[in-house]
């Protein structure tokens, strides 16, 4: 099977419009198949073990058919990263047409951060508000933090992956005296197996990122074994990923949360745009178009020689 998705492969690089956490342009491989594209996009420092649920994922978007939907158009949040000019933050909210959730990157420094937030909080002051971590912060720092944003916006809808392990985030949960949902990401997508992560007492929502997850069918059958509500998310994903999430996405039948799917806003150039309308991308509307991305003929060789050593752990 794979052999045969591997004579479909196209290597494409995408710049992104800021700094994203380090990353300036996303590679992207693209593998068609019998039931449309899947994608492959690891970032190029993860190794073949974190890479092999990214190509299980590529392989099911390509052979698998998409399971029931349960709606057509799936409701967003727009994605801020850590910029901190004013008229930058201004023009990229306006990108989220519609958007009535907004997702803020912090934890590199509490003045720049909290100054962030409340612009983005200003700009839209009846949108929700979500703060997204990555882990960075110890669990003293969080408690000073979270507090920070509360006396200056108010309740936060959740902190995203506020510490980086489950025994910090139960420690916060239990110390924090403001009402605060903890939602776990890192501690789910990075474990060695997600389903024996015990979320008891140390999150309330669970981040699903279909690719570093496994697919569709793995991140439903994690959604269902933790038993909490949900919030569907790219990787930094091409319009092809991201069209993958919005499948996941409609595929959960009690979806309460905006999912974090509208991070095509971030890139400069993409195979298909999702157009955003009152805050919901629809599924279906990408037709992709490659020429004038793809890679030079020795990074197509790096990618070719990754997915045959990836998949090798697949069987």
């Amino acid at each position: 099977m794979l052999d045969d998705l591997l004579a479909t492969l196209r290597v494409i690089t995408i710049p992104t419009r800021t700094n994203f956490r380090g990353v300036t342009y996303r590679e992207v491989a693209l593998l068609q198949g019998p039931q449309g594209w899947g994608e492959f996009s690891p970032f190029l420092e993860y190794d073949d073990n974190e890479c092999a649920p990214w190509l299980a994922s590529a392989i099911e978007a390509a052979t698998v058919a998409r399971p029931e939907r349960f709606r057509n158009e799936i409701a967003v949040n727009g994605t801020i990263p850590e910029l901190n000019d004013k008229k930058e933050i201004e023009a990229l909210m306006r990108t989220f047409s519609g958007a009535k959730t907004f997702k803020v990157k912090v934890g590199g420094n509490l003045t720049e951060d909290v100054m962030r937030v409340a612009r983005v909080f200003s700009n839209a002051p009846k949108a929700a508000i979500r703060v997204d971590v990555n882990g960075l912060w110890s669990v003293e720092e969080a408690l000073t933090n979270l507090y920070a944003y509360y006396e200056e916006i108010g309740p936060l809808e959740y902190v995203e992956q506020p510490c980086a392990t489950i025994e910090e985030l139960r420690e916060l949960k239990r110390r924090i005296k403001i009402p605060l949902r903890i939602a776990a990401d890192e501690v789910i997508r990075k474990a060695t197996d997600p389903f024996k992560v015990d979320l008891t007492d140390a999150a309330d929502v669970v981040m699903l990122k279909v690719q570093p997850l496994g697919g569709i069918r793995r991140s439903l059958e994690i959604a269902q074994h933790h038993g909490l509500p949900v919030v569907v998310s790219s990787a930094l994903e091409s319009a092809i990923g991201i069209e993958y999430g919005l499948e996941l996405a409609a595929s959960i039948s009690d979806l309460s949360f905006d999912c974090g799917l509208a991070t095509g806003s971030l890139l400069t150039r993409d195979v298909a745009e999702h157009k955003i309308v009152d805050g919901k991308i629809a599924l279906g509307q990408i037709s992709p178009k490659l020429d004038g991305l793809e890679v030079s003929p020795d990074r197509f060789e790096w990618w070719k020689n990754r997915i045959m050593r990836v998949g090798k752990l697949l069987t």
